[in-house]
């Protein structure tokens, strides 16, 4: 669900800065069926790529198969994502809080950490500055608390100035694709709303998985499940070995 869901946000010809997991699966199926002219630009430097696998890590060789350019990361940020040319940034996090707020620095204060995640790498300049950035992560009050414990990448709010107010060009996380349903920062508070539910799930299931009164849109939509074509795509052609894909 999470990889249908998130490759029918993308649009063709949208260049796209993706990193690997499910992002990367998803990208992968909407070239395959209704975005062929998807860009994917990996942080690495591959801009691009067609890979003939499923990378494994940022630094797969298989990242640049097929490639337009490879470049350094500095050309990726400076050239490419600071020049506004990335139309999506996909992110995940530890944290991910009410207005959209990402972490993956640490989990408790920052001075004296329970957890010490990787940081940001290049998280918070997608989160600055692609158009529009998607969030996948699975639901759980651990990973959906009111306020993150570090704000790593910026969302909407909740630490004084509005993104505005700091003169960020890209809109930040817009959606956030769940195991569950999909959630929708509100335009007016800013906050993270349920706007989509997956089939056979209710909108208790999901508030009782986060750790703020989660608003709900007035009527909020049922995403359809993957078709018969993506599953195919998805277990025979993307994943056979079953890297991402689980169950």
């Amino acid at each position: 669900m999470m990889a249908s869901v998130a490759a029918r946000e993308l649009v063709d010809g949208e260049v796209v800065f993706v990193g690997i997991g499910l992002p990367n699966l998803a990208c992968n199926l909407a070239r395959a069926t209704h975005a062929p002219r998807l860009v994917l630009v990996y942080e690495s430097g591959a801009v691009g790529a067609t890979p003939a696998r499923l990378p494994v890590s940022i630094g797969d060789p298989a990242l640049v198969t097929g490639s337009l350019m490879v470049c350094g990361m500095a050309d990726v940020f400076q050239l490419i994502l600071q020049n506004g040319r990335i139309a999506v940034g996909f992110l995940g996090g530890a944290q991910v809080d009410r207005y959209g707020n990402i972490n993956t620095t640490v989990i408790g204060s920052y001075e004296r950490p329970a957890v010490r995640l990787p940081g940001s790498g290049g998280a918070a300049e997608i989160a600055i500055h692609a158009r529009r950035t998607l969030v996948v992560a699975k639901l759980s009050p651990r990973t959906f608390p009111a306020h993150v414990d570090f704000i790593t990448s910026p969302g909407h709010g909740g630490a004084g100035a509005s993104r505005r107010q700091l003169r960020m060009p890209g809109a930040g996380p817009v959606k956030v694709i769940t195991d569950k349903a999909v959630l929708e920062v509100d335009e007016g508070t800013g906050e993270l709303v349920l706007a989509a539910l997956y089939p056979g799930v209710e909108a208790s299931d999901v508030r009782g998985c986060v750790g703020w009164p989660l608003a709900c849109r007035p009527r909020p939509g049922r995403v359809a499940p993957p078709d018969a074509t993506e599953l195919r795509l998805l277990r025979d052609v993307l994943d056979p070995e079953r890297l991402y894909l689980k169950g």
